[in-house]
């Protein structure tokens, strides 16, 4: 490698550095709002976990895709789920974003980010389809496991992202199991 490259791959890296400390809208069981970074790494683990239902997937660029899902928002922050609009189009402001974090990057590595970025954002491939599945599903997760706000409306849970989980039966699986828990915090919460 180039050192012009190697200086160019630091300075992405120090860009992507915020993305730790940049804050979704959903809490950890602590209390604490959870990262986007925390929110990417166990998105990563249910992929990893799942290798041996999927072997006819590339698992490399699964996890790939879901390492850069979110990668755009450390430069205008999340959009929480339950706040997006018509509006304001969170996913060409996240290509937006990416577009310019990339930037800095040799051509060949930035176009094969945004070439990833892409095909999860249209759901083009088998894997970008599970990835998208699996954010959805990480997400409602961890709004089940989060210390909410009394008014927090866990009915949102049963509608989000039903049309990207309805992927393969692992992941129709998981999402009975996520309405079934959400169904039991509704009840006992009555919100």
């Amino acid at each position: 490698m180039r050192e012009k490259d190697t200086v160019a791959l630091l300075k992405f890296l120090r860009a992507s550095e915020p993305l730790k400390s940049t804050l979704r809208s959903g809490f950890t069981a602590s209390g604490r709002r959870e990262s986007t970074a925390e929110h990417t790494w166990r998105l990563c683990l249910m992929a990893m976990l799942l290798e041996d239902e999927y072997p006819e997937l590339d698992m490399l660029k699964l996890l790939k895709t879901c390492i850069i899902h979110d990668l755009g928002e450390v430069i205008n922050g999340d959009i929480p789920a339950i706040e997006q609009s018509a509006e304001h189009n969170k996913n060409e402001q996240e290509r937006r974003d990416l577009d310019e974090l990339t930037s800095v990057l040799p051509v060949r590595l930035k176009t094969k980010i945004m070439a990833m970025w892409d095909d999860y954002d249209q759901g083009g491939s088998k894997e970008a389809q599970l990835a998208k599945a699996l954010d959805k599903q990480e997400t409602m997760l961890q709004h089940l496991e989060g210390k909410n706000s009394k008014n927090f409306d866990y009915r949102f849970n049963l509608t989000y992202g039903k049309k990207q989980t309805n992927f393969y039966e692992t992941t129709r699986a998981f999402r009975r199991l996520i309405d079934e828990d959400t169904e039991q915090v509704i009840n006992r919460n009555g919100t």
